[in-house]
């Protein structure tokens, strides 16, 4: 069934301070035509800029994820991002009086109740999914954080979170059907911290708008009352109403679900998927997520997004096992015969790495002169295909192909292991290592049935035919 994208039907406003900033802001949602996406508006900067929520404009993730374009900055964007993403809205536009949010009771409930009044348009363009075909992971081993997307023909969401803490210990949380659980499960938990960090985030002006009715403190460690003195002092509250209590959260405050903390970090989960710009078919999982495993997981989805845009771009059949076929390449390549040197690319991380086949046969024009009675491929050809596979890797969406040539700018480090005969089958990996603007280094390995024949580092670069 062919779902449409949708918008909100009017503007609706709400105001309040910035958890971080202490600032106070007025945030404004607007309808917005297909195809969108969100974007937040700086009303309070000259010209009212526009900063995309996508996630190449995270620049900061201390405790919140932050947006910026040209030096504006829009801070603590998750919790209004996870409402429109839960709530499946798709083309938004979010004027600020501020730098930040209002924070609100600390979840996104404040919001979705706007958005719900606002009520929803359906649109006259269709959802562009980023469907999940392969698994996507990101490890951090330091952290032990995990977060993995499998293939799944709709969108579920678990997490873990272990605290190793009395008042939390390891906690779980799943979210299986946007619409029937969203707004009733999730969306009103609350974002929280430990007692043992307030003092020290106060003395960082890290919540400059932090106050007892905002967040959820939970209690890991003893305070005698004099450090109490000082930690209302700091929190600029009546110290009459700052209390260890005894449910191990700071006052005594009561949880609106007895995972809340999980919930809510699934919550930041999901404001933070959404600066992918699509919604997620996939079921993702996650263990002990953060703003920064969030980014970087995201930016592994964008790699596959922009992977299987380009697949889609040139590659019209779907083959198994197979990202570009032949006549895929020569729409990307101009090489032709006889010197188009590979027949297939099997493997391609966008940024990363790719991996190409070149089947060896006898046809081959070179074996008649190198050599008669004794044919071997030449290295020089070897380099060549490698050179071909790292100028396919080059390939970023933006590049205009009939416009633009792929030079090679410098061979090092080349070592010729073992020869290349008629009948193998040579597969030729490029990794790359350094990528700035249109010049790109990679290391490029060649193997025939698994042994190394041929390495070697290149350098190339992406310029207009005819400079």
């Amino acid at each position: 069934m062919l779902i449409h994208q949708r918008s909100i039907k009017k503007e609706v406003t709400l105001s309040g301070t910035g958890l971080h900033t202490g600032e106070k802001c007025t945030i404004t949602f607007q309808p917005a035509p297909v195809n969108y996406g969100y974007r937040f508006v700086r009303t309070d900067v000259e010209n009212c800029p526009e900063i995309p929520a996508l996630i190449d404009n995270v620049v900061e993730v201390l405790r919140g994820t932050t947006i910026a374009v040209n030096g504006v900055k829009v801070h603590t964007t998750e919790h209004v991002l996870a409402a429109l993403y839960g709530l499946q809205i798709d083309n938004c536009r979010i004027e600020m009086s501020g730098p930040e949010p209002p924070v609100m009771d600390g979840s996104s409930y404040s919001f979705v109740e706007v958005l719900l009044e606002a009520g929803f348009q359906e649109q006259d363009e269709p959802k562009n999914y980023l469907v999940i075909d392969e698994t996507i992971e990101f490890h951090d081993p330091v952290n032990s954080v995990d977060l993995v997307a499998l293939p799944l023909d709709s969108f579920r969401v678990t997490v873990m979170v272990d605290y190793k803490n009395p008042a939390l210990g390891s906690q779980h949380s799943g979210l299986f059907d946007l619409d029937k659980e969203f707004v009733k499960e999730f969306s009103s938990c609350r974002t929280f911290c430990f007692l043992s960090e307030v003092e020290g985030l106060a003395n960082q002006g890290l919540i400059k708008g932090g106050a007892m009715d905002n967040a959820l403190v939970i209690i890991d460690k003893t305070m005698q009352t004099e450090e109490l003195d000082n930690l209302a002092d700091k929190l600029s509250v009546d110290r009459q109403h700052l209390s260890l209590g005894e449910n191990g959260i700071l006052n005594n405050r009561d949880l609106r679900f007895p995972n809340e903390p999980a919930r809510h970090k699934l919550l930041d989960l999901l404001g933070d998927m959404a600066l992918l710009g699509m919604p997620l078919k996939a079921q993702v999982l996650a263990a002990r997520p953060g703003h920064a495993s969030n980014v970087e997981f995201v930016k592994q989805l964008k790699k596959y997004a922009d992977r299987n845009k380009l697949a889609r771009q040139y590659q019209h059949e779907k083959k198994a096992g197979v990202i570009f076929d032949i006549n895929a390449i020569q729409k990307i390549l101009p090489h032709r015969y006889p010197f188009l040197l590979i027949d297939k690319i099997v493997e391609f991380k966008l940024d990363e790495r790719i991996v190409s086949i070149k089947n060896v046969t006898m046809n081959e024009p070179f074996f008649q002169g190198h050599f008669p009675g004794n044919p071997i491929m030449p290295g020089v050809l070897i380099l060549e295909a490698m050179a071909q596979t790292g100028g396919i890797m080059m390939l970023n969406g933006n590049d205009n192909l009939q416009e633009s040539v792929v030079y090679f700018m410098g061979i090092d480090k080349a070592r010729f292991r073992k020869p290349v005969l008629p009948g193998d089958t040579l597969v030729l990996e490029a990794v790359v290592t350094n990528r700035r603007r249109n010049v790109c280094q990679f290391d490029g390995k060649a193997y025939v049935r698994g042994e190394l024949v041929c390495e070697a580092s290149l350098m190339a670069t992406v310029v207009p035919k005819g400079k």
